[in-house]
C-alpha cells in the first residue's frame, strides 16, 4: 500500500512539475568550476519562529557533496553557476513552500500552486505527506536556467538525523543525476 501511495505521489508531483514551467532544463554539459548558493539578501522577521536553518544547512551540504563529486568547489559568492532550491512540503489538504534560496518571481509562485494542486486533487483518501525538492543550477552572469530537475519523496516521521540526512542525499543525488559539467 505505501508503494501505491508513494507512486501516486510521484506521479502527481511529475504532473505538477511539467506542466508549464519545464521540470527538466538543459543545455548540455554545464561549464564551471565553482557554484554558490543563491543569496536570498536579508529575510523579514517572521511573525511566529519557525526553525529552518537546520533545513537549508542539510540541503546544501547534500548539493555541496554532488556537485563536489562532479568537480565543482563551492564559493561563498560568484562561483560560475548558481545553485537554487525550492522545498514544498504537501498532504492531501495543505501544501508549503521553503523558497529562501529559490526566490520569490512568479515563477517560484507556480510551481507551488501547480504542487498544492497535485497534492490536493490526488485520488489517494488516505493521508500522506510529502515534499518535493526542485534544484536550479542557474548561469551566474545570464541568470539563464542551464538545469532543473526535482525529487519527491515521503515526509518522514521522526527520523534519526542520520535518516534524515541520508533521505535529503539520496533526493539530492537524483534531482541531479543528469546535470553534468565540464571545466
Amino acid at each position: 500500500m505505501k508503494m501505491k501511495l508513494f507512486f501516486s505521489i510521484a506521479v502527481a508531483t511529475l504532473a505538477v512539475a511539467g506542466c508549464g514551467t519545464p521540470a527538466h532544463v538543459s543545455t548540455g554539459t554545464i561549464k564551471a568550476t565553482t557554484f554558490s548558493f543563491l543569496h536570498p539578501g536579508p529575510l523579514p522577521e517572521a511573525a511566529f519562529t519557525e526553525n529552518r536553518q537546520h533545513v537549508h544547512v542539510a540541503v546544501q551540504q547534500a548539493i555541496a557533496s554532488n556537485l563536489a563529486a562532479k568537480g565543482l568547489r563551492a564559493v561563498p559568492t560568484g562561483g560560475d553557476v548558481t545553485v537554487a532550491y525550492l522545498i514544498v512540503v504537501g498532504n492531501n489538504a495543505t501544501t508549503s513552500a521553503i523558497n529562501d534560496y529559490f526566490g520569490y518571481g512568479a515563477d517560484a509562485m507556480a510551481l507551488v500552486d501547480k504542487a498544492h494542486k497535485a497534492y490536493t486533487e490526488n485520488a489517494q483518501r488516505n493521508y500522506f505527506q510529502a515534499g518535493t525538492l526542485l534544484i536550479d543550477i542557474v548561469d551566474a552572469r545570464t541568470q539563464k536556467v542551464l538545469a532543473r530537475n526535482y525529487a519527491t519523496r515521503p515526509v518522514l516521521q521522526d527520523p534519526t538525523a542520520e535518516a534524515r540526512q541520508a533521505n535529503i542525499q539520496e533526493a539530492v543525488n537524483e534531482a541531479l543525476a543528469r546535470v553534468r559539467f565540464k571545466s
